[in-house]
C-alpha cells in the first residue's frame, strides 16, 4: 500500500503507526493548529503522487507534545519494540484501551506520588499485600563503585544523604514499549534507556535520581556544599543561572555539576558515546530546596518531590532498583557495591495512641485489636497494652507524628462512610456571650428607632480628622500606618467613626434621599506603645450615629442617646454642654457623662463640616466609646407592674440666666421631688420677651405618682413648692407667671 509522508526519521522496516482513508485522528496534523473533534483522513494525490493514508506521529495519535518519546517528538512515531506486530490496531498495540487511574493526591502525603505508596494504600484497603520490586542484581562487576568515586557531604544539614553506584559499559538507546508507556502515561517524556529508568524509579519510590556521565565528574569526587554569591551554571535545559550562596550544589573535585534536587549541569548530561554512568539517589532538605528553587525560579518533577519531604531511606533501595532494571534491560555492567554517606540515619516515629480517645473522636466502638489491624495493613507497628497502642510509623510516613493523626487513618481505614452521624456530646451549640449580647441589644435599640446600619472601611486617610476638625486629643492622631497601603487614602487605621459616616450620609445626600438616619458600631485603632503587645494598637469598639431631615434637631439627638442608654440600663448618665469641639456646633453639643466618665459627645455637625462633605443640611450625630457603655454601672432589665393609683402632674416654667445649664435644673428637680417624682420632662426653652436678654424661658412638666395610695393636692403642693425653692435658691430661679 503505497502512503508519502515527508518525515526523514524513518527507513526501510521502521513500524509506524498508520491511519488509513476514513480514519479519524484525535491530534492536529504535523504543522497545523489543532481542529476542534479532530481530522478524518482521506487518500489523495500529494504532488501527482497517490497517498492511500498518513502515517502518524505522536501528537497525531492524541497524546500531548510533552509526552512525546524525545527521538520522535518531530517525525513519525518509531514503533521499534518487538512486541509490535504490523497489522494490529494502534490502541491495542499501545495497550491504551486499557484503564488508567489518575489520583490526587493531598500535601500531607507525599509518600502516595508514588506506585509503591498508593499500593500500600490498595493493600490495606484491600486486605493484600505489597510485592516490592526487585532491587538485587543477578550478575555484578567485581569492581566497585567505590573504586570509582568518592562522596564528601559539607552541609549535612541541608543533605542528609548522598547514596550512589556506578554502572559501566552503557549502552544508550530507546527504552522498551513497556517502560515507555508508564512514563508517557505519568506525563514524563522517554529519553533514552538511562534517562528513562531514572524517571520510572522515581515514578516507582518517590526517590529522584540522576545520572553523571562519570567523565565529566573531574578528580572523582563528590562534593556536596552550598555555591557562593554571584556564582553561574549553566543546566540541563541550557539556561545559565546565578546562584545565591543558599543554593545547594553538587560539585565534583574542580567545579559544580548539578543543583542539588532540582537539575544537573548540561556539561554532565549523558550523551550518545557515555560508557559509564554515576547514579546519584540522595536525600536533601525540603525547605532548603523549596527556597532554591523559588530564587531560581525554576520548579521541576524532582524539586516538587523534595519540597514535600521524601524519606531519607528510600535513597539506597531506589539506587539498587536503577542497577537491576539496567541489568534488566541489557543497558550496561554494575559494579559492586555502593558509596553511601549518611550521618544519621533517620529513626521511625514512636507515638501513644488511646483506645479511648479514638473512639471517642471518632463517634464509633472499636477494639484495640481492631485498630491495630488497621495500623498494620499501613505497616505501622503496634503494640496494645490495655487502653494504649505505642505505634511505630514507617519513615516513608512524614505525616504520623501525633495522636490526632492515627486517630484519622482509624478513621479513614474503618470508612467514613460507615461512621453513624451523631450529635457532640455536652452542650457545644453556638451562642454569644454577654458583651455580644450587649452589642445586639444596642443594635436592635438603634434600628428600633429608624438608624440603619452601616459598615465603612478601617483604612482611611490621615486627613481625615483633620477634615472634621477633631479636637487636639492625641488618641485621634496617633495612627497605624500600614506598611503596604493601596494609596494615601487608605494608609492609616481610624482612630475615630465620624469622617466615614459623613461620607455616607453625604452619598445620601447628593442622591436626594429626604431623610436618613444611620449607625455604625465597629473598631476603631489607637497607637499607644506600651499599653498592648508591642506592634499592637489598642482596639476598641465605638459607636457613631448620624441623621438629618426634617424633624431632627438638637433634642431628637439626644432622645435617641437618652433612649439607647434606657434601652442598655445606664441611668442617671448627665448631659453637660460643649462648645470646644470643632466637630460640632458650639451652642448645640453636649457631652455625656456617667459617674464622673465622660462616654462620647452629640450634637450637630458643625457648618463647615457638613460643607466640606458637600452636605447643605443642619446634620446632627455623635459619638461614643461603646465599651465605656459596657462597663459603666448598669442595671438590669425587671418587670414593673402598671400603677394602681392615679398620677398627679405639676406644669411651671422658670427665669434663669442663659448660661444655666437645663440638665442642672433637671438634676436639682428630681434631688428635691424625692421618691414620689416618677418623671420630669422639659417641655420648652423661650428666649425673648417678656423675657429679660440674657435669660431664658425653662419649662418642666413633673408627673407624682406614689404606689400604695392615691396623692393628696396638699402632698403634691408642698413637694412642688420645695422643688421651687430649690431651684430659686440654686440659680436664681424665677416662677414666670405668664
Amino acid at each position: 500500500m503505497q502512503i508519502v509522508t515527508g518525515a526523514s526519521n524513518m527507513k526501510e522496516g521502521d513500524k509506524v503507526a498508520v491511519a488509513l482513508d476514513g480514519v479519524h485522528i484525535p491530534g492536529p496534523l504535523h504543522g497545523k493548529p489543532r481542529t476542534p473533534g479532530g481530522e478524518t483522513i482521506r487518500a489523495g494525490e500529494l504532488r501527482g503522487v497517490v497517498s492511500n493514508g498518513m502515517m502518524c506521529g505522536c501528537t497525531e495519535l492524541g497524546f500531548p507534545d510533552k509526552v512525546a518519546p524525545y527521538r520522535d517528538k518531530d517525525g513519525l512515531w518509531i514503533l521499534d519494540d518487538k512486541c509490535f506486530v504490523p497489522g494490529t490496531p494502534i490502541t491495542e498495540a499501545l495497550g491504551m484501551d486499557e484503564p488508567a487511574v489518575d489520583f490526587e493526591i493531598t500535601p500531607n502525603r507525599p509518600d502516595c506520588l508514588a506506585m509503591l505508596g498508593i499500593a500500600r494504600e490498595s493493600a490495606a484497603t484491600f486486605g493484600s499485600t505489597v510485592r516490592y520490586p526487585e532491587t538485587e542484581c543477578s550478575k555484578v562487576s567485581p569492581e566497585k563503585s567505590a573504586d570509582y568515586i568518592s562522596v564528601e557531604i559539607r552541609k549535612p544539614e541541608l543533605c542528609p544523604r548522598y547514596c550512589c553506584r556506578v554502572i559501566k559499559d552503557i549502552k544508550i538507546e530507546q527504552s522498551p514499549w513497556w517502560m515507555q508507556r508508564s512514563l508517557m502515561l505519568a506525563g514524563m517524556r522517554p529519553i533514552n534507556n538511562i534517562v528513562d529508568i531514572t524517571n520510572y524509579v522515581m515514578l516507582e519510590y518517590g526517590q529522584p535520581l540522576h545520572a553523571f556521565d562519570i567523565r565529566t565528574v573531574r578528580g572523582g569526587k563528590i562534593i556536596v556544599d552550598t555555591a557562593k554569591a554571584g556564582d553561574k551554571f549553566t543546566t540541563l535545559d541550557g539556561v545559565e543561572r546565578e546562584l545565591s550562596d543558599s543554593v545547594l550544589m553538587i560539585n565534583d573535585a574542580e567545579r559544580p555539576i548539578a543543583i542539588a534536587g532540582i537539575m544537573g549541569g548540561l556539561d554532565s548530561e549523558i550523551e550518545e558515546d557515555t560508557a559509564t554512568v554515576l547514579v546519584e539517589s540522595a536525600n536533601f532538605n525540603g525547605d532548603a530546596v523549596r527556597k532554591a528553587s523559588a530564587f531560581l525560579k525554576h520548579r521541576t518533577e524532582a524539586s516538587g518531590r523534595f519540597e514535600k519531604g521524601i524519606d531519607p531511606n528510600l535513597a539506597k533501595d531506589a539506587c539498587d532498583r536503577f542497577c537491576y532494571l539496567v541489568e534488566l534491560l541489557g543497558a550496561g555492567t554494575v559494579l559492586t557495591g555502593d558509596v553511601d554517606v549518611y550521618p544519621e540515619p533517620a529513626k521511625p516515629v514512636v507515638t501513644r495512641v488511646r483506645v479511648s480517645r479514638i473512639n471517642k473522636v471518632i463517634g464509633i466502638e472499636l477494639s484495640g485489636e481492631q485498630m491495630c489491624e488497621y495500623l498494620k495493613g499501613l505497616d505501622i507497628e503496634t503494640v496494645l497494652d490495655g487502653d494504649i497502642i505505642t505505634c511505630t510509623a514507617p519513615t516513608v510516613r512524614q505525616d504520623l507524628n501525633i495522636e490526632e493523626d492515627y486517630i484519622e487513618e482509624v478513621a479513614r481505614m474503618y470508612g467514613y462512610d460507615r461512621i453513624p452521624g451523631t450529635l457532640p456530646e455536652g452542650s457545644t451549640a453556638g451562642g454569644l456571650n454577654e458583651y455580644q449580647k450587649f452589642r445586639t441589644l444596642a443594635k436592635d435599640t438603634l434600628r428600633a428607632m429608624g438608624f440603619s446600619e452601616i459598615m465603612t472601611y478601617s483604612f482611611v486617610s490621615p486627613s481625615s480628622v483633620e477634615k472634621v476638625n477633631a479636637p487636639a486629643d492625641p488618641d485621634f492622631r496617633n495612627f497605624v500606618r500600614l506598611i503596604n497601603p493601596l494609596g494615601e487614602d487608605t494608609s492609616v487605621m481610624r482612630t475615630m467613626i465620624l469622617p466615614n459616616l459623613l461620607g455616607v450620609l453625604y452619598t445620601n445626600y447628593s442622591r436626594s434621599i429626604p431623610a436618613v438616619r444611620m449607625y455604625e458600631l465597629g473598631n476603631t485603632f489607637v497607637n499607644r506603645p506600651g499599653e498592648v503587645e508591642e506592634g499592637l494598637p489598642l482596639e476598641r469598639n465605638s459607636l457613631c450615629f448620624g441623621m438629618f431631615g426634617e424633624g431632627e434637631d438638637f433634642y431628637s439627638a439626644k432622645g435617641a442617646v437618652s433612649g439607647l442608654l434606657k434601652q442598655l440600663g445606664i441611668e442617671g448618665a448627665e448631659y453637660e454642654a460643649e462648645s470646644s469641639d470643632g466637630r460640632f456646633h458650639p451652642g448645640r453639643c453636649a457631652r455625656v457623662v456617667k459617674d464622673g466618665v465622660e462616654l462620647g459627645r452629640f450634637g450637630q455637625i458643625h457648618p463647615d463640616v457638613c460643607a466640606g462633605y458637600g452636605i447643605d443640611a443642619e446634620v446632627y450625630g455623635g459619638e461614643f466609646n461603646f465599651e465605656l457603655f459596657w462597663r459603666a454601672d448598669r442595671k438590669g432589665s425587671r418587670y414593673t407592674p402598671l400603677p394602681k393609683f392615679p398620677a398627679m402632674t405639676r406644669d411651671f416654667a422658670m427665669v434663669v440666666a442663659e448660661s444655666v445649664p437645663v440638665g442642672k435644673l433637671e438634676k436639682t428637680i428630681r434631688q428635691a421631688a424625692g421618691e414620689l417624682l416618677e418623671d420630669v420632662k422639659l417641655f420648652d426653652v423661650y428666649r425673648g420677651a417678656p423675657v429679660p436678654p440674657g435669660s431664658k424661658s425653662v419649662a418642666f412638666t413633673l408627673s407624682y405618682r406614689a404606689a400604695d395610695r392615691t396623692l393628696k393636692e396638699a402632698e403634691v403642693n408642698e413637694i412642688n413648692s420645695g422643688v421651687l425653692s430649690a431651684l430659686r435658691e440654686g440659680y436664681n430661679a424665677i416662677l414666670r407667671e405668664m
